[in-house]
């Protein structure tokens, strides 16, 4: 397959580094983005000679600055919540059950869809210079790739629920202090740093740590993802969630109603 959207390099003989290259668009996830993570990343996992998967955004301003807004505005409930349900199975899920570690190497931004691409990640990591966060709420919708359960089981529900409901996110040192990432690095050693990272993890046995990663994924039911997709849906029929993309799109301040 050749991808339009992201960049394949081998580092070493087991550790391929998967990088986002939508600059231009901040590295945002839409649909086609999607899709060629899914087929790279069911390519490094059914490689045995691969044993590190490193995901990176291009340049240094964006790990990935969320979902493409302007593909699912007009989206009807049940074609937003197929769009949560078929990116988890694609994407969000499929990392988080892939038996080859995955570490996200968090540069600049990494916001809604961005962030929750890194949640899904095995191990995180952040330059100096990111920003995390899941700011749906401020378009009139709620965190639909996992955000709403990820983060909650990361980071405990009460910090969880102030990222969420202030759409506000947090800077590098903020992000380590609540456990969401677990060393903050300058943007120029962040590859080193995850090259060291996936140094650690190949030292170790390959076949106990796909198990292992299956057994702390058996601590979490899909129950409360079900609940977010389903919600996620219904965002798409409220009068926020038109006023709040087409805001956005227009790039001012969205006039939410009181009713």
């Amino acid at each position: 397959m050749k991808y339009q959207n992201i960049l394949i390099k081998d580092i070493s003989a087991h550790i391929r580094l998967i990088t986002l290259n939508r600059p231009a668009q901040l590295n945002a996830l839409n649909k086609k983005t999607i899709e060629e993570l899914h087929e790279a990343l069911k390519k490094a996992d059914d490689d045995r000679a691969i044993r590190v998967v490193i995901l990176m955004g291009s340049g240094e301003k964006a790990f990935a600055a969320g979902a493409d807004i302007k593909e699912f505005m007009n989206f009807t409930p049940e074609e937003g919540r197929k769009l949560s349900e078929d990116g988890h199975k694609l994407l969000f899920d499929f990392i988080e059950n892939m038996k080859t570690p995955v570490i996200a190497a968090i540069n600049g931004y990494a916001l809604g869809g961005g962030l929750e691409l890194a949640l899904a990640s095995h191990i995180r990591i952040a330059s100096t210079n990111a920003k995390l966060g899941l700011p749906e709420v401020s378009l009139g919708v709620i965190p639909g790739y996992g955000g709403t359960q990820r983060l909650a089981h990361l980071i405990g529900k009460g910090r969880a629920m102030e990222m969420i409901l202030t759409a506000r996110p947090v800077d590098a040192q903020k992000a380590f202090t609540y456990g969401l990432v677990s060393e903050v690095v300058p943007f120029e050693k962040l590859l080193d740093k995850a090259v060291e990272y996936a140094g650690y993890i190949l030292k170790n046995s390959p076949q106990a740590i796909g198990l292992a990663i299956e057994a702390v994924n058996a601590a979490f039911t899909n129950t409360g993802l079900k609940k977010e997709n389903e919600l996620f849906g219904k965002a798409f029929s409220t009068s926020d969630f038109k006023e709040g993309t087409r805001a956005f799109i227009e790039r001012r301040k969205p006039g939410y109603s009181v009713d």
